[in-house]
């Protein structure tokens, strides 16, 4: 299309934009508004015609010209009464706010016409009459930004992405700023609302993750649960930051804060999906997969710049839940995060490592050539131990019993060295388990599917365990165990043994204190015996017309009863004992035996008996006789299997016998 300007001396031609001539046939629509560029094109042909004044600016923005007339230009842009005394043509910079379409409404401003402000404009309009120096255009949009931008959610949204390419204008014109602070205050009303019942603890959160797996599909159900969470996450990361500290700045509660920040990780840190994205879609990168971890590392130093600094009391409140950490710790992995935020996040890890499951500690997810102990995942982890270690936080027991599950996880790989499990095992300090089943658990599992062991590098990993903290039932297994050095085996039977004992020794005591306490009469009070433990509280006196001062025939008859129990269990007791002084004679006469016949082996003398049956040996070879508390050692092996068989079989009785007696004791005093 081409217009003729009357007045001129030689014809000039102003064509339509290539946006214009794809809108004009729109233009009498009435489904769609009038083209900004259409628009501006019809006003200077009207203003031509109405002044008769050629046209004599040329304005260039980007890679689009427009040509206006001076005077209306001029008149009311700063900007161009300056840059039109030296010529007629001006090509605004690249740096200019807004582009073509800012452009165009302060063109048609300048013409005297009404601009349409919305929150898809406003921004773009306020900053590039500020960089023209558009009187009183300026103001108008400051006006429209504070009385209906900043009144809507949905607006101040709008308002706020579009911001992000006006940077840094958009931020020393407060309206970045003013966006950030508004959306703060419409969710901290969103979370005070009575009617949504958001004041209620566990209402916004986190909280269905606290126990379970790290799953990103049930995050990102959870966020898509609340529209305003849903909207804040989807901002860029420099609006978001600003908008959680004005969270935390106007007093929202942390445990409403927090989980914004998982949502927010979870989707552009945590999401294998945003990663794949960015990874296929970034054309202008050389390399799509290194871009995508540089944008994800940027993203996540931010989110642990942002984590709450008191990381193990928010967890313990399920504000953010442990799993969280664990994923963070993997993910960074596999970043090039600065050792600030590195060193910041593993902190915060092992802050939290007293709350976690086995099931959070990351593990390598595909087999590589090496062991998985030599793993980058396994190896983060045990940093992260260790620094729980050095500092001597609370919950040592607690983190020892994980860290011995977490060995049983990957004690069957074939890969894995003995040196480099007993490097492993020796993490947690000796002083910190308190229970050694899982430990003994990941020693067994690793002697399983390592067959070839040596002695040596048995006993170094047998070492580690101490069978005063096994349970009843794990130590009667390490005695059954032939994978299992003998050493190990001989001080799994001293402790059942010590075990058994203790059980005589509970129940003695508490026959004991039944029996020989005294009922004096006419004082009502029970006067125990010396021997009995002073813990036990003598009775109060009773009143003359109290009812129990004679008791029923039923009271009689159940202590009758427990006399007669106790009697039965002080003879169970002496017979066996009688049974392992017989077991121990036996031990020694096999002992003897095999001893003569070793030192008769080099003749062709008959054996002698003497030592076993004569009374009257002498002392030198009575003492040779003596059984040393090693006498297991020199049995054959099956033999050595069989009387620990046995010994098995009365510590077992007497232990399971000495616990039903105890409590019933404790029962009964």
């Amino acid at each position: 299309m081409k217009l003729v300007m009357a007045g001129m001396d030689l014809e000039t031609e102003v064509e339509l934009s290539p946006v214009a001539k794809a809108e004009a046939a729109a233009v009498f629509s009435p489904y769609s508004s009038p083209s900004t560029a259409l628009l501006l094109q019809r006003r200077v042909v009207a203003w031509a015609k109405e002044t008769g004044s050629p046209v004599t600016v040329r304005v260039r923005v980007g890679d689009r010209g427009f040509a206006l007339h001076k005077d209306p230009v001029a008149s009311k842009c700063g900007y161009f009464s300056e840059a039109l005394l030296e010529s007629g043509d001006v090509e605004l910079p690249a740096s200019f706010p807004g582009g073509c379409e800012a452009f165009e409404l302060i063109a048609l401003f300048c013409y005297g016409d009404a601009v349409a402000l919305d929150p898809f404009n406003v921004a773009a309009v306020r900053c590039a009459a500020e960089f023209l120096d558009v009187g009183g255009l300026g103001a108008r949009c400051d006006l429209y930004i504070n009385q209906v931008v900043l009144q809507s959610w949905d607006d101040a949204l709008i308002v706020l992405q579009r911001c992000q390419p006006l940077l840094p204008v958009a931020e020393e014109l407060l309206i970045v700023s003013r966006c950030v602070e508004s959306l703060a205050f419409m969710a901290c009303m969103e979370i005070l609302d009575p009617e949504q019942r958001r004041d209620q603890p566990g209402a916004v959160g986190a909280r269905p993750l606290v126990g379970r797996r790290w799953d990103a599909e049930l995050v990102k159900e959870l966020a898509a649960r609340d529209l305003w969470i849903k909207d804040l996450i989807a901002l860029p990361f420099e609006f978001f930051e600003r908008i959680v500290r004005a969270l935390r700045r106007q007093g929202m509660k942390e445990k409403y804060v927090s989980p914004v920040v998982l949502f927010y990780a979870n989707k552009w840190v945590l999401s294998k999906k945003t990663h794949k994205f960015w990874a296929t879609t970034d054309e202008e990168a050389v390399d799509g997969e290194t871009d995508a971890n540089r944008r994800a590392a940027a993203i996540m130093e931010g989110v642990i710049a942002l984590l709450p600094a008191e990381a193990a009391a928010v967890a313990a409140s399920g504000a953010i839940p442990v799993a969280f950490y664990f994923a963070l710790l993997s993910r960074s992995l596999t970043l090039e995060l600065s050792d600030q935020s590195q060193t910041k996040l593993r902190e915060q890890v092992a802050s939290n490592l007293q709350f976690a499951r086995v099931d959070d500690l990351p593990l390598p997810e595909q087999e590589t050539g090496r062991s998985i102990a030599d793993s980058r995942e396994v190896r983060a982890v045990e940093s992260v131990v260790l620094n729980h270690a050095s500092v001597q936080r609370k919950g040592a027991e607690a983190v020892a019993e994980l860290w011995d599950r977490y060995l049983l996880q990957f004690a069957s790989d074939p890969k894995l060295r003995p040196e480099r499990l007993s490097e492993l095992i020796g993490v947690i300090p000796a002083g910190d388990r308190k229970n050694h089943n899982h430990l003994y658990e990941a020693i067994n599992t690793y002697l399983v599917e390592h067959r070839g062991l040596s002695g040596d590098e048995k006993a170094t990993l047998c070492g580690h365990l101490d069978c005063r903290k096994l349970s009843h039932e794990a130590c009667i297994q390490a005695v059954q165990n032939d994978r299992m050095p003998l050493r190990l085996i001989v001080q799994a039977l001293f402790v059942q043994q010590l075990h058994t004992h203790r059980a005589f020794t509970e129940c003695s005591d508490s026959f004991r204190c039944m029996h020989s306490g005294e009922l004096v009469p006419g004082a009502g009070a029970y006067t125990p015996s010396p021997g009995c433990p002073a813990a036990i509280p003598t009775s109060q006196p009773l009143s003359s017309s109290s009812p129990y001062d004679a008791p029923p025939r039923d009271a009689k008859l159940r202590a009758r009863d427990d006399a007669s129990d106790y009697e039965t269990a002080s003879f169970r007791i002496q017979a066996l004992e009688q049974e392992i002084i017989s077991l121990k004679q036996t031990l020694q006469r096999h002992n003897t035996l095999k001893g003569s016949a070793r030192r008769d082996g080099g003749g062709n003398k008959e054996p002698s008996f003497r030592v076993a049956t004569d009374a009257n040996a002498p002392a030198a070879i009575k003492r040779r006789a003596t059984v040393s508390g090693s006498c297991i050692g020199s049995m054959r092996w099956g033999s050595q299997r069989r009387c620990a068989s046995r010994i098995l079989r009365v510590f077992a009785r007497l232990a399971v016998f000495g616990r039903g007696r105890s409590r019933g004791k404790q029962s009964k005093c």
